[in-house]
C-alpha cells in the first residue's frame, strides 16, 4: 500500500459496527481468544463506539489519544473499578491496534496511551476451616446434594475458573487414574489431578444422579448438569457456591472464584512450589500467581523461629 492510499484510507468514512464484527472475526480466527474474553471485547468496544458516534467520529483517521482519554474519564465518572476501566483500555487499544494492521490508520494510537496505576489488591481467600464448613453445606437428603458436593469438592480439589468447570465433559474426567483435562483461557489445555475426596464425589453423582437427571437428554455430554438435564452454565454455578457459603456462615460475596483464590492460597501455605501451583492454575506467567504468596503474621513467624539459627 503507498502512502498516498494509506492516506485515502485514514481518511475514508467508516462503518463502525461493520468494523466491530471485523474486529470481533480477527480475535477468534487470528487470536483464539475465550469465548467469555471474545464477549468482553466485543461489550468494551461496543461502548467506545458509541462514544464515537455521539461525537460524529467517521473516519478512523480522526480517532486521537485525546478522545480515548475522554473515554476512560467518563467511565471514571461512572464510578468504575480501576480494574474495569484497565480492562476497557485493553479492549480499546486492540482495537485500534487492528485498525493500524488493516490500514484503516496510520499510526496505533493506543502505543501512545498509559494503563491506570492500581493498587494490587490481595485475592479473597477463606481459612481452611471455613472451606471445611463450606464443603459440608450441602446436606444428604437435598435433591441435588451429590451434584452439588462434587461441583463443591472439585472446585477446592483443582482450582478451575467456573468457565472451565461448566464446560467440563463427562469423558474429560478420568476417575480411575485421578485426572481431568481442562480447556482454560486461550483454548489452552491443562491436566489437573483430583483428590480423593473430589474423586469419590464425583463419581456417586455421576453414577447415580447424573445418569437420572439426562435421561431425557442422553446426547448430552455436560459433567455438571441443571435439573432439566442440560449443561449448567457459570450463573447457575456461581449462585450454588454463593447459596451455600451464606448457609456456612460465611460473609460477603463467595462464588467459584473465591473457592480457586483458596486452592492456591492452601497450597502455597502447605509448601508447595509456585511453579507447580501456577501449572494448576493455568496461568502464563508465574508473575499472575505471585499474588498468592501473601502469608499471614503467625505463619511468618513461625517460619522464622523454626528456621532462623538464632532463634
Amino acid at each position: 500500500m503507498t502512502p498516498a492510499q494509506d492516506a485515502a484510507d485514514a481518511s475514508a468514512q467508516i462503518n463502525w459496527p461493520q468494523t466491530l464484527d471485523a474486529f470481533i472475526g480477527y480475535l477468534i480466527s487470528e487470536c483464539g481468544l475465550a469465548e467469555n474474553s471474545i464477549a468482553a471485547y466485543r461489550r468494551d468496544v461496543r461502548e467506545f463506539i458509541d462514544l464515537l458516534t455521539d461525537r460524529d467520529v467517521g473516519r478512523a483517521g480522526n480517532v486521537t489519544p485525546q478522545i480515548v482519554q475522554s473515554h476512560l474519564v467518563h467511565l471514571a465518572e461512572r464510578r468504575l473499578a480501576l480494574s474495569s476501566i484497565a480492562r476497557h483500555l485493553a479492549s480499546v487499544r486492540m482495537f485500534l491496534r487492528f485498525l493500524f494492521v488493516t490500514g484503516a490508520v496510520r499510526e496505533d494510537i493506543g502505543a501512545l496511551l498509559d494503563s491506570p496505576k492500581r493498587w494490587q489488591r490481595l485475592p479473597k481467600s477463606i481459612p481452611r476451616n471455613q472451606m471445611d464448613e463450606l464443603l459440608d453445606a450441602p446436606q444428604k437428603g437435598e435433591p441435588f446434594y451429590a451434584r452439588d458436593r462434587a461441583i463443591l469438592e472439585l472446585l477446592y480439589a483443582t482450582g478451575m475458573r467456573v468457565s472451565e468447570l461448566a464446560s467440563l465433559r463427562a469423558s474429560d474426567v478420568n476417575l480411575d487414574v485421578g485426572y481431568l483435562r481442562c480447556i482454560g483461557k486461550g483454548r489452552r489445555e491443562r491436566i489437573i489431578p483430583i483428590g480423593t475426596r473430589a474423586i469419590e464425589a464425583v463419581r456417586i453423582y455421576r453414577t447415580g444422579l447424573r445418569s437420572a437427571l439426562t435421561e431425557t437428554a442422553v446426547s448430552e455430554d455436560a459433567l455438571f448438569v441443571s435439573r432439566t438435564g442440560r449443561r449448567m452454565d457459570r450463573t447457575n454455578i456461581w449462585r450454588l457456591v454463593n447459596r451455600y457459603a451464606s448457609s456456612a456462615g460465611i460473609t460477603g460475596s463467595v462464588g467459584p472464584h473465591t473457592i480457586r483464590h483458596a486452592f492456591a492460597t492452601h497450597l502455597l501455605e502447605g509448601g508447595a512450589d509456585l511453579r507447580i501451583v501456577q501449572e494448576l492454575l493455568g496461568h502464563t506467567s508465574v508473575a499472575t500467581t505471585q499474588i498468592y504468596t501473601h502469608v499471614d503474621i503467625s505463619r511468618l513467624k513461625g517460619i522464622h523461629e523454626r528456621c532462623h539459627p538464632r532463634q
